[in-house]
């Protein structure tokens, strides 16, 4: 991925670690979840990669779908008004859901989130995120399974993207700072 290496500033999380922790992941869940009907909920686009990998590693009965949001745009930073792009096809009611996550920081879309799916009377919900970047919250939220805190970088890959670029990168990378500022 030549053309990668002059954005890219340092990977920060290799494609090793990312899945030698998904693997631990899947296995915190399992246990959690024993003899559950799980579904899981991804938040489109970011975290298809994670999940897709996620739920490979969990062995459990589950079905999944996908929630989209915009809370971003085309910057690198939220804009904190939320919208729903694309809801769930099917009802949460009396079911175990797990929300995944790529990168939680602000907490905004996350805190929306989470109280939609309350409101829709899940017998259970957690929360499950790839990256947690806590110094940029803005308001609390509960993280109950978390792969990596990170630092106050703009990271992109496995899920992750730029203006809809590095999405397919198997690491996590900081992009450097003149490829969004330009």
């Amino acid at each position: 991925m030549a053309y990668c290496d002059t954005h890219v500033e340092r990977v920060l999380i290799d494609q090793k670690t990312l899945t030698d922790r998904v693997g631990q992941l899947g296995a915190e869940i399992s246990r959690d979840y024993q003899e559950t009907n799980l579904f899981v909920v991804g938040v489109l686009k970011g975290a298809m990669i994670f999940l897709a990998d996620l739920t490979r590693c969990i062995d459990l009965p589950l079905s999944f779908d996908f929630v989209a949001v915009s809370s971003y745009g085309a910057g690198t930073s939220s804009s904190g008004a939320v919208r729903i792009l694309k809801d769930l096809d099917v009802s949460v009611e009396g079911r175990h859901v797990l929300l995944v996550e790529d990168i939680v920081d602000s907490g905004l879309t996350l805190s929306y989130l989470r109280g939609l799916l309350l409101g829709r009377k899940p017998a259970s919900l957690r929360v499950c995120t790839l990256l947690d970047k806590p110094s940029r919250r803005r308001v609390p939220v509960h993280l109950d399974y978390r792969g990596f805190e990170i630092p106050d970088a703009f990271v992109v890959g496995y899920g992750l993207d730029y203006n809809e670029q590095y999405r397919h990168l198997p690491y996590i990378a900081v992009l450097r700072p003149e490829v969004y500022r330009s």
